[in-house]
């Protein structure tokens, strides 16, 4: 897989115009015009940079990841340093909007720098995207604006830090607008909790628990065709409880039916989980119950 690890070099690739600044990129689409067009198609490609784009009037598929993404809604997108990029020739890239490219070097020394780890919404698939009500739009816009002029200014001793401070401004209205697209997909919450909990069901109900152990909360989210950090999330939001919280709390009640059938050992119960070790399973099971498995045993013992 092509790697590339500049900036220039990446949009060299791509076929799209020279750059201002060694390590940062901005492209707007301003009236009739449209955004530069990158070459047709890729293979599966990654760089060490940061991409913030905005996408308006756009039509074709992009695969990103694992996830292919429709670009006919319009969509604030965010990738990550070393994400796997990939298109073909039926992307259409008559585009509007803006795209702000910039290497993950140009952040250091900075605030920033930390600060972006911390933005969840890097680590989501495109289909997970930020979808803007007009007046968001709007504010995104006047920051790319005010980017793009210190941008396209004479650099000096202060271009680099106003130019931080608009991302930072940026990213924190994404953030913003996150928050609220959260609340506004309670349903489509509701429905990502009821199949993590169909899915669970049915991983339990079959052999793969006791063959495979206990899934991982990417396999889970992969199943569920989502990033598992928008699914972690997006429950977390509507339950006050992560993915991680959620897989426990099944257990325990599962390990709890289990432990009331008198027949089985707590070795028995342990390995039926998924635990490969049954002491890992009474750790488990006092750390979230505050009793031992056998304690609770007793303490529920049918007449």
């Amino acid at each position: 897989m092509q790697h590339f690890k500049t900036l220039s070099s990446y949009l060299d690739y791509l076929g799209l115009p020279c750059l201002e600044h060694p390590m940062l990129s901005v492209f707007n689409s301003k009236g009739d015009t449209y955004l530069p067009c990158p070459r047709e198609s890729s293979p599966p490609i990654t760089n060490d940079c940061y991409s913030i784009s905005l996408k308006k009037h756009v039509a074709g598929n992009l695969n990103y990841g694992r996830t292919k993404y429709d670009f006919t809604n319009g969509a604030l997108i965010f990738i990550s340093p070393r994400q796997v990029l990939q298109w073909d020739n039926s992307v259409v890239f008559e585009q509007k909007g803006a795209s702000i490219n910039f290497h993950e070097d140009f952040l250091k020394g900075t605030e920033l720098a930390q600060q972006i780890k911390r933005y969840g919404f890097f680590s989501y698939s495109t289909n997970e995207a930020l979808h803007l009500s007009p007046k968001e739009e709007k504010q995104i816009e006047l920051i790319v604006e005010n980017i793009e002029i210190e941008y396209q200014n004479n650099q000096d001793a202060f271009s680099k830090s106003i130019i931080i401070s608009q991302l930072d401004t940026l990213l924190k209205y994404a953030n913003r607008f996150y928050e609220r697209q959260f609340i506004n997909r309670k349903e489509l919450s509701n429905d990502l909790l009821e199949k993590f909990n169909l899915y669970l069901s049915k991983y339990f109900e079959s052999r793969e628990l006791q063959e495979k152990g206990i899934p991982s909360i990417e396999q889970i989210a992969n199943k569920m065709s989502v990033s598992q950090r928008y699914l972690s999330d997006t429950l977390k939001k509507e339950t006050g409880k992560t993915t991680t919280e959620h897989l426990h709390l099944y257990l325990i009640n599962e390990a709890k039916d289990i432990l009331l059938q008198p027949d089985k050992s707590i070795s028995e119960v342990a390995y039926e989980l998924g635990f490969e070790y049954p002491p890992y399973f009474s750790r488990f099971f006092k750390k979230k119950e505050g009793i031992s498995p056998t304690e609770y045993r007793e303490k529920h013992k049918l007449n």
